[in-house]
């Protein structure tokens, strides 16, 4: 399969704006042969916490009508938003569209950064779905620190593990040339990021939105600066040949 990842500059609060950026990315992924596309955490709104604190109209759901744009381009999608729990605070919540716009699943990330966990809540099941004969792991952001949640994934026979993120400028740019290539090499599974580029909230996305194989090379990458999809094919490691 080839899955494109993207990363972009979000617009704060707007998730008009968003999803309309979102989907020329799912578009131009698709211009591309990319059978799926993944965006940075948090992209409908930004990752805009004082706003999402403040504002319960920032919180969507899998049927939210503002998300049409995304559920049209046949694309499948992945797309991490704050969402409505049925409480006071919203989670952090990937959702998975086939490219007919129909929900496979969704996951709420399990492991809040620090400044996030006054603001919404944790979730406590792994994320996982099929799609093009193909088992994918999700995670967000601070979840692929945890070795325990990406090592489930491997034994629960994934091949691809998806990670929509924030990584900033400084030691962002060190953390996701670490984490990310070592999740690929040590487990091993195809890594997808996908992250934002330019101003997020009180950060700087550092951009370097990328593929990698099992092993830990790199299939594509994105600069540190421009807004961009990124595509690579992949898939099950070949047998042993003979």
């Amino acid at each position: 399969m080839r899955i494109a990842t993207t990363q972009f500059t979000c617009a704060p609060a707007d998730i008009g704006a968003n999803a309309r950026q979102m989907a020329a990315l799912a578009a131009e992924a698709g211009a591309q042969g990319a059978e799926m596309v993944v965006f940075p955490e948090l992209a409908p709104t930004g990752y805009e916490l004082e706003a999402l604190r403040a504002d319960r109209d920032l919180w969507v759901q899998p049927d939210d009508p503002r998300l049409d744009p995304l559920r049209t381009g046949g694309i499948a999608t992945v797309i991490n938003c704050a969402t409505a729990t049925g409480g006071n605070r919203p989670a952090i919540e990937t959702l998975v569209f086939a490219a007919d716009g129909e929900p496979i699943t969704a996951y709420r990330k399990q492991h809040l950064f620090e400044h996030e966990q006054g603001v919404f809540l944790a979730g406590r099941n792994d994320g996982r779905f099929e799609l093009g004969g193909l088992r994918f792991a999700l995670a967000t952001c601070f979840d692929n620190h945890f070795p325990d949640l990406v090592s489930r994934g491997a034994a629960d026979g994934c091949h691809v593990h998806l990670a929509s993120s924030l990584y900033g400028v400084g030691g962002g740019v060190s953390e996701l040339e670490s984490v990310y290539p070592g999740i690929a090499k040590d487990f091993p599974l195809h890594v997808v990021l996908a992250n934002h580029v330019g101003p997020a909230g009180a950060w700087t996305g550092c951009g370097r939105a990328a593929l990698w194989a099992p092993g830990g090379a790199v299939l594509a990458q994105g600069d540190a600066e421009t807004p961009t999809v990124v595509t690579a094919e992949v898939g099950p490691a070949p047998g042993p040949q003979g």
